[in-house]
């Protein structure tokens, strides 16, 4: 009964964990895609920092948040 109970929350935090890493990981993925095209978007508080900034940052930030996507459809803690 208890080893039951252990495996569930086991399960269940594993779960909330790979849901976690999707949902930062799509949010990341966003946020590099904004740096890449603010000047498509008309963002004008983003497109008017540097550029060298914004493709540096906007690459940090897909490369991070294909980690954390990739973390989480792998469902391994």
């Amino acid at each position: 009964m208890q080893q039951d109970f252990r495996e569930k929350e086991q399960r269940s935090f594993a779960n909330l964990k790979m849901i976690y890493n999707i949902s930062m990981g799509v949010l990341i993925l966003a946020m590099g895609g904004v740096m890449f095209f603010a000047d498509q978007l008309n963002l004008e508080q983003v497109a008017n920092a540097d550029v060298s900034f914004r493709y540096l940052f906007g690459g940090l930030c897909l490369l991070y948040g294909g980690f954390r996507f990739y973390r989480g459809v792998k469902k391994e803690i």
